[in-house]
């Protein structure tokens, strides 16, 4: 044993001068890794926050956040939530018009007013600015009615509250909460988020809107062009991203940073252009902003200058649990219109629902939906409960719940046929609507980049521990041993951990067995990655995108099974159901883990990647496809 854990400190040797202390420059984004600051940089390696999904990538099963599965409202709290339910649903059934507003292009004054009334314009603003002070799990679980009937008027109000004015809910002095927070919350104002400019979109710090400080030392002087903005022609209060020469304390030289202000349109020298022609989303307003010499008083900075970066992902990280919550309730309704309509149409002389081809479907459906929902609320519960570590999850979150409710309502549109194709069975609207989801709050490929750089980075910081037990042998024998103890159990196929098996109800310990399986096969991969490309991993993305997919499906298999194991201590009515949508969802996903983790490593994977750079780069050149038509013309 001892004569492995001094081979294995010599591969670690030359591992770390590969590595090369592993730094990953800035990444909350995951943007290109010029621009990479990872939320993991000056967190502990574990601990009470430890992140389950950051742990998966060192081959680490932190429990404690989904064990049991969270549940952070107390009774008044779940109290709450049910008495705002059915008014919300009212307001949907009865006053707003999903239809006509997407025909019209714009919502009414009067679903506007009636949100207003509801209280809907600051739905987590505490009380004493005049909001309903709900908390992240109360808020996803009014997200899921809004996402059941109408999405563009979700994008609306989250453009509103989610992003708009969160900065100021984050990152504001009392002031200013007092000062804007009130006329946000009843609706007198409306409020947006502005960030993304023409030649910067997932790339934030590439912003080329420019705030300098004016003579006078009292206002900047804000000029800049901002697109795609949600709510940008109807915002009366704006977040507005701008670069500022910034001068560090330890540093001569100027830089320009990204920093927040708040800027009110009656300031003077803002415009907008006409509303955008959408595929989706139509009612929702959606307008280039402009700034010219727009004096912003300094007192208006949000937050501290050169932080802007932090605020913008800090705003969109806090609010992408959202997106989670809301697909799960848009899934529910499409998979109760493809089963009213499979159980009533027949063909062949035989109900849809009889046919094997079309109950593989619905049970997909199902299965999808209780991934997605368990993965949402396993998150809001977390950011409730006060845990910090939370990014990755989210982010895990939304690409899952938006990709589940594409896939979703495509598959009830085949199984309506004709039906869904057209106008009047409104799952058009949804199709249309649903495509911007995987595009927007930080795109889908790119929180990909972010999951894996971040897990990546976690992995690398385990190791630089191990580092420095290497340089002193003798102190740090124990643990020196222990990482051998481990890698010899891995090698022979014994788990190096039983805390999922532990905590699982007896009726899930096969799944949770695999689940530990797929975790060490996770962390023993990166390692090897990490072995080989050291630093260089950042630019292969062909890897840490199916490292991040894999990721997706650990975490998502994990939290499946802590609401399975609660569903079946606590003897659910539900409970016989959920055992089977939990263990037929991780055989699945446990089975595309493996697939995943492989492909990473496996030569012919490897060969078919630099495939598809030389075919990318053929046809870049050929600006278009690269060979000869059949007919030769």
């Amino acid at each position: 044993m001892l004569r492995s854990t001094v081979k294995s400190a010599t591969v670690y040797k030359r591992f770390f001068r590969n590595l090369n202390a592993f730094p990953i420059r800035q990444s909350r984004l995951a943007i290109p890794h010029r621009n990479l600051e990872t939320s993991t940089s000056n967190l502990p390696i574990d601990g009470p926050d430890a992140s389950f999904a950051l742990g998966s990538f060192g081959g680490r099963i932190h429990s404690q956040q989904l064990f049991p599965f969270p549940d952070a409202l107390d009774e008044e709290s779940k109290e709450t939530i049910k008495l705002m339910i059915d008014p919300f649903e009212k307001f949907f059934r009865e006053v707003h018009d999903p239809a006509q507003s997407d025909l019209d292009e714009a919502i009414s004054q009067k679903s506007i007013d009636g949100l207003k009334e509801l209280g809907g314009m600051g739905l987590q603003v505490p009380q004493k600015y005049g909001g309903m002070e709900l908390k992240n799990t109360q808020y996803g679980r009014l997200c899921e009615i809004i996402a059941t009937y109408d999405l563009s008027i979700g994008i609306f109000m989250g453009a509103h509250q989610s992003i708009g004015y969160k900065g100021i809910l984050l990152y504001g002095n009392e002031k200013q909460k007092e000062k804007y927070l009130p006329s946000l919350v009843s609706g007198d104002k409306l409020a947006a988020f502005c960030l993304t400019e023409p030649s910067s979109g997932s790339d934030a710090n590439s912003i080329q809107t420019k705030a300098v400080l004016d003579s006078d030392g009292k206002h900047y002087i804000l000029n800049g062009n901002k697109i795609w903005i949600s709510n940008g022609g109807l915002a009366d209060v704006m977040t507005v991203f701008a670069q500022v020469p910034f001068q560090s304390s330890d540093s001569e030289k100027v830089s320009q940073r990204v920093t927040a202000f708040i800027v009110e349109r009656d300031f003077g020298g803002v415009t907008n252009g006409p509303p955008e022609k959408k595929m989706g989303i139509r009612s929702s307003n959606t307008a280039s902003v402009y700034f010219d010499n727009v004096k912003v008083p300094v007192e208006n900075v949000l937050g501290k200058v050169g932080d802007g970066f932090k605020v913008a992902m800090n705003i969109l990280n806090n609010g992408r649990f959202g997106m989670g919550a809301g697909m799960s309730g848009l899934i529910r309704m499409l998979i109760a219109k493809s089963i009213e309509h499979a159980n009533n149409r027949v063909q062949f002389r035989r109900k849809l629902i009889e046919y094997q081809s079309i109950q593989e479907k619905i049970a997909k459906m199902a299965i999808t939906h209780y991934a997605v929902e368990s993965v949402a609320y396993a998150v809001s519960n977390n950011m409730d409960r006060g845990i910090k570590e939370y990014q990755v999850e989210a982010a895990i979150s939304k690409v899952l719940g938006s990709e589940s409710g594409w896939n979703t309502c495509d598959e009830c549109l085949q199984i309506l046929g004709g039906i869904g194709y057209m106008r009047e069975a409104n799952i058009e609207r949804f199709m249309r609507d649903l495509r911007i989801f995987r595009i927007f709050e930080g795109t889908n490929d790119i929180l990909r980049l972010f999951i894996a750089l971040n897990g990546v980075q976690y992995a690398g910081n385990h190791l630089k521990e191990l580092q420095k037990a290497m340089k002193e042998p003798i102190s740090n024998f124990g643990t020196l041993w222990d990482q051998g103890i481990k890698r010899s159990r891995q090698f022979i196929g014994i788990s190096n951990n039983e805390e999922l098996i532990e905590n699982a109800a007896p009726q899930l310990r096969d799944s949770a067995s695999k689940i530990t399986q797929r975790i060490e096969e996770f962390g023993v991969t990166v390692e090897k990655l990490l072995l080989k490309y050291g630093k260089q991993i950042v630019d292969e993305q062909f890897l840490l995108t199916r490292l991040a997919d894999a990721s997706i499906d650990v975490y998502t298999m994990a939290a499946v099974l802590a609401r399975a194991t609660k569903a079946i201590k606590e003897n659910l009515p539900t409970a016989e159901h959920e055992q089977l949508l939990a263990t037929t969802f991780i055989d699945e996903a446990s089975d595309r883990t493996e697939r995943n983790l492989g492909s990473v490593i496996g030569k012919r994977n490897l060969r078919n990647f630099s495939s598809y750079s030389q075919i990318a780069s053929q046809i870049s050149q050929q600006e278009g496809i690269a060979t000869t038509r059949p007919l030769g013309f």
